[in-house]
């Protein structure tokens, strides 16, 4: 099905959308972080400003986005300051087009130890997917790098691939999708399901490719960038807020 979905869009790569700009819709179960951004939540409560660290490929870059100032990283910073708005972030965008795993690693020690990063956005896959690389290491290199960022002591939130209608096409799509998100539970980092929510878009909501996807099939456009940053920065933003003394209670009762 995933497959079928993509060539039907690639079919006609020029399509415009004609209909009204889609609804941001991102639920709360859906792109709640798994654990609280504590390196964040000591920041916020010492007033200190906050920088964030955003590493990836072409959707991090921006690729399909109409200027640098639509691209997800220069939208999240906007979307964080409004909501705290006492606070000053920074968010750096260490997207490279093309990249993989293995190439964004070599640069981890310039493009994010060196900046001493509050906190890491790692988004990664998409681009070993489209070339069919095999996935023959059962994530090793991605704990390798979550080992490194680790060193930092960041909080950090991966991302996974976009569903998009390249990479549906893909036989490895979802295998990759799933290797992701078990690796940053077994590491115990937090992980923003962009593929599933980029789903629900077109599955639950009934929003065309077309209206979130750049017409080459594979990249964000600006109205997705800018949902993903909302969304992120709400996930974000609970994460770094979550009352934890419940949890610390339940374990100190006889």
């Amino acid at each position: 099905m995933l497959a079928v979905a993509a060539a039907l869009f690639c079919a006609s790569p020029g399509i415009v959308a004609a209909q009204a700009v889609p609804h941001c819709s991102a639920p709360a179960d859906m792109t709640r972080l798994a654990n609280p951004l504590s390196h964040i939540a000591n920041k916020l409560a010492a007033g200190q400003p906050i920088k964030i660290v955003a590493i990836g490929s072409s959707s991090t870059a921006g690729a399909g986005a109409s200027a640098p100032g639509k691209a997800y990283p220069a939208r999240l910073e906007v979307e964080l300051s409004k909501r705290f708005a006492r606070t000053k972030f920074i968010v750096l965008n260490r997207g490279v087009n093309g990249e993989e795993a293995k190439d964004m690693i070599r640069r981890f020690g310039a493009a994010v130890i060196a900046e001493h990063p509050d906190l890491v956005i790692w988004q990664l896959g998409t681009n070993s997917v489209l070339r069919d690389h095999p996935m023959s290491d059962n994530g090793a290199l991605i704990r390798q790098g979550l080992t490194m960022i680790k060193s930092t002591g960041a909080d950090i939130v991966l991302i996974d691939p976009q569903f998009a209608p390249k990479v549906i096409a893909k036989p490895d799509a979802e295998r990759m999708v799933e290797l992701i998100g078990a690796t940053a539970k077994r590491e115990n980092v937090d992980l923003f399901r962009r593929f599933a929510l980029m789903r629900r878009w077109r599955d639950v909501d009934h929003i065309g490719f077309e209206s979130f996807v750049s017409p080459d099939g594979v990249h964000m456009n600006d109205w997705s960038y800018g949902c993903l940053a909302r969304s992120l920065a709400d996930a974000i933003a609970e994460a770094a807020t979550r009352p934890v003394s419940s949890a610390s209670a339940a374990v100190m009762m006889p």
